[in-house]
């Protein structure tokens, strides 16, 4: 009867899952060569925890606890770019280590940058036994701007995943034997690189729903190869596939998704990829976003790929200053200049520094692929006095002359003739998208408010100017900040007489919302008033947009405003935005004109 309520279960587990192909798996970030005195922290799943391993002739050994303080362990954390260690670890297991115990009897006044530079016996002299390996638990504060090692659950389940859990612990019944093998980068005696290997005893009925897992009729096992570090996490990913249910972590991460990937799990795949939101901000370099976006193309991820073109279309300014602006391909970036919430200074801030990317280029790219990102520089939204500098001061302008003169002629006649009357023209409505602007915080265009000057007194936030006039801040009632603004109506010249007077603030509880006339659904609310109503115009319309920067670091959410209106996120509750630890926002009020 038993065996009839496990094959009956089994089945009904076949209508639960879809199949794909295997994809290739690529590191985040491409890693460095190893060198002479690199060290890791093995055995515990976590980046920052483990057993301390120092890398030398060629293979990875252990450290001997003889000796070993808090002043060892400073060194290590720093070394792998924490903060500073938060304890020595002995005596846990971190699994069985195996190859050379290289250092012993350290001594390290706390100062030195490498271990390797502190005292000790000799490389591979000493008395110890791997039951004495040493580990550190490292602080992560300050460092990961908030990303711990708390795990975030993933429930896919749906009936009998809790009975199929207990099936796959019991392994009573299985018939099909996974073993996942990685090559080490120890090497043997005989100069071999050394493999280890988990063996999971599953149920074919199963497996067999994933081609890649190849259970034919007559097999009874299969071999698949995995990267060392994803090791710890493949019995958990085959009793996800029984369960529908597994604990994420941010070290677990990339390892799940890539086997998500690789057996054709796309819901687990999406969902681990969404976790990567908060590891984007973390690197000012840019070098893992781009190589994360490089690993979404390749396992064929559009959610991650969308969330990595996002993150960097809101920090696009970061990232024209980063020492990969450069190197990112021409596909991506034309990825990014098709966005409207790209965030930038203004439009001719934006071609200035694409003619840059394109010069450095040379001959890399061809001429077609140049004009074609150049085609994306929305031309008719760049003052008419810059357009007409254009021919003088662009780098490329002999180059594509024939391309600059029609967009020019065309920005021009957008300047002075309706938008409504070149519709009719066939050569405009194939490009609409060239009269809309993008996010601009050119002061002729944005106000801001910090956060940190919500409570102060009269004008602590800075003031900025425009040809219309000084951004004016002033403290109400309750200390609550607002700031009045004048920007242009329209890009058009055929609007350059008129103006718009704006006044922008943070609303924070019901008595400041009721204060400005409005119904508030939740706090903190940014508000962005019209105060031109008799100048207003039926055939513009204002797509204003919220800008929240972080720390002043990295621009974490950029929003629509709804009427006067856009809800602010806290305690990183938004899930197409990316974290801000505290909370601690840059506000930016953008105001966007279109002619409709």
């Amino acid at each position: 009867m038993l065996a009839y309520q496990m094959l009956f279960t089994l089945w009904l587990l076949l209508l639960l899952h879809v199949s794909a192909s295997a994809l290739k798996f690529d590191l985040f970030r491409k890693q460095p060569e190893l060198q002479e005195g690199d060290i890791r922290l093995f055995g515990s799943g976590r980046d920052s925890e483990g057993r301390v391993e120092v890398y030398h002739s060629g293979k990875w050994g252990t450290v001997c606890d003889d000796g070993w303080d808090m002043a060892e362990a400073q060194v290590v954390c720093r070394q792998l770019r924490f903060p500073g260690a938060k304890s020595v670890v002995t005596g846990k297991d971190y699994g069985k280590a195996s190859g050379p115990i290289w250092l012993d009897d350290l001594d390290c006044k706390g100062t030195e940058k490498y271990l390797s530079t502190c005292t000790f016996k000799g490389w591979g002299l000493t008395d110890c036994s791997h039951k004495e390996d040493v580990g550190v638990i490292c602080e992560t504060g300050g460092l990961n701007m908030g990303v711990d090692d708390s795990s975030h659950l993933l429930d896919h389940s749906v009936t009998l995943s809790d009975s199929l859990g207990l099936i796959f612990d019991s392994r009573q019944g299985c018939d099909f034997l996974i073993k996942a093998r990685s090559v080490t980068e120890d090497r043997s005696q005989d100069g071999t690189l050394e493999t280890v290997e988990t063996e999971i005893c599953t149920h074919k009925l199963i497996m067999s729903q994933f081609p890649s897992f190849n259970t034919s009729e007559g097999s009874t096992s299969i071999t698949v190869s995995i990267s060392q570090s994803c090791q710890p996490y493949f019995t958990s990913f085959i009793r996800y596939i029984y369960t529908r249910k597994i604990d994420v972590t941010f070290a677990s991460a990339q390892c799940l998704h890539w086997m998500a990937s690789k057996f054709g799990m796309k819901q687990l795949m999406e969902d681990t990829g969404r976790l990567f939101s908060k590891i984007l901000p973390e690197d000012p370099s840019f070098q893992t976003q781009l190589s994360l976006y490089e690993y979404a193309e390749a396992t064929g991820d559009l959610v991650l790929q969308e969330n990595c073109i996002q993150f960097l279309a809101w920090n696009f300014q970061n990232l024209t200053k980063s020492p990969v602006w450069m190197t990112i391909p021409d596909k991506l970036l034309r990825a990014i200049l098709a966005r409207s919430d790209l965030v930038v200074y203004d439009e001719y801030s934006l071609l200035e520094v694409v003619e840059s990317w394109i010069k450095e280029k040379g001959n890399s790219t061809s001429l077609e692929t140049q004009a074609g990102i150049l085609n994306q520089i929305r031309f008719p939204v760049i003052p008419a006095e810059k357009l007409y500098d254009l021919q003088f001061n662009s780098s490329l302008y002999s180059t594509f002359r024939n391309l600059y003169r029609e967009k020019m002629l065309k920005a021009f006649q957008f300047n002075v003739l309706l938008l409504s009357k070149l519709r009719l023209d066939p050569r405009f409505s194939e490009q609409i998208e060239d009269y809309k602007p993008r996010v601009y915080t050119s002061e002729l265009w944005s106000t801001v408010l910090d956060s940190s000057n919500l409570d102060t007194t009269y004008r602590t936030a800075p003031l900025r100017r425009n040809q219309y006039g000084l951004h004016d801040v002033y403290y109400g009632n309750y200390g609550q900040a607002s700031v009045s603004f004048t920007t242009p109506f329209h890009h058009s010249m055929m609007f350059k007489a008129k103006s718009m007077a704006w006044r922008a603030n943070v609303l924070r509880n019901q008595n400041e919302c009721s204060m400005w006339g409005e119904r508030c659904e939740s706090f903190p609310v940014a508000r962005l008033n019209n105060n031109n109503y008799n100048t207003q115009q039926d055939n513009i319309i204002y797509h204003n947009r919220l800008v929240l920067m972080c720390q002043g670091k990295y621009i974490c959410q950029v929003q629509d405003f709804k009427g006067n209106l856009a809800y602010i996120p806290m305690n990183n509750e938004t899930q197409t935005g990316y974290p801000c630890p505290d909370d601690q926002y840059t506000y930016y009020f953008v105001v966007r004109p279109e002619y409709v």
